[in-house]
């Protein structure tokens, strides 16, 4: 069986959850004397119980080394490239560029653009379609025909699996998300063998 498969990119083409405590424990500590208070937090300001305008420095400094020099998880390409030759298709369905992004500047949406399209071809990332500022991810599953959904952020996960099935990428922030149609994953290529258990379910 074909697929057409959505695959975000914070968080499941990356490990944000370790970049972030990385890079974050660095500024909060040299900027603000704070150390990480819940691990668990999925924003840097949850993470170390600041304010809002403490995260958007944050990412002011590094997002554009993050989008830039961020690796890939491990086989993240190689599975990938597993799933095309199976016949499935790729579809990269990022928050990038919209207001729910770190990096939702108008005047810069198309060189916000361009640096993931370098960055997914700096990393071997292929695919056959590529969809930006995707703010309701349901909304653009169901108008791209999506058949499975490979997310990391708890609202993503919860409201897509209302219609189609979502693989979880693990991540402390989201280990409460639970359901008939979640299937969580560690790695990629337990990512590959649990989308082979569906498809054959």
């Amino acid at each position: 069986m074909n697929m057409r498969i959505g695959i975000d990119i914070d968080g499941v083409l990356t490990d944000i959850e370790q970049w972030q405590l990385d890079y974050a424990s660095k500024f909060y500590y040299e900027n603000y004397n704070k150390i990480i208070v819940d691990y668990k937090g999925y924003e840097t300001n949850e993470i170390f119980n600041t304010g809002q305008e403490c995260d958007d420095l944050f990412w002011n400094k590094y997002f554009e080394e993050y989008s830039t020099d961020v690796k890939t998880r491990e086989f993240a390409s190689e599975i990938i490239d597993k799933l095309k030759a199976d016949g499935n298709e790729i579809y990269i369905i990022t928050a990038r560029g919209s207001s729910l992004s770190k990096f939702n500047d108008t005047t810069k949406l198309k060189e916000t653009e361009e640096n993931v399209i370098n960055w997914l071809n700096k990393n071997n990332i292929h695919y056959d379609k590529l969809i930006f500022s995707a703010e309701d991810k349901l909304a653009y599953c169901i108008n791209n025909n999506i058949d499975l959904m490979v997310e990391d952020k708890t609202d993503n996960i919860n409201k897509i699996s209302t219609k189609i099935p979502v693989i979880c990428f693990n991540a402390n922030y989201n280990e409460d998300c639970n359901g008939d149609n979640i299937t969580r994953c560690f790695s990629w290529y337990d990512l590959y063998a649990k989308f082979i258990m569906i498809i054959n379910s």
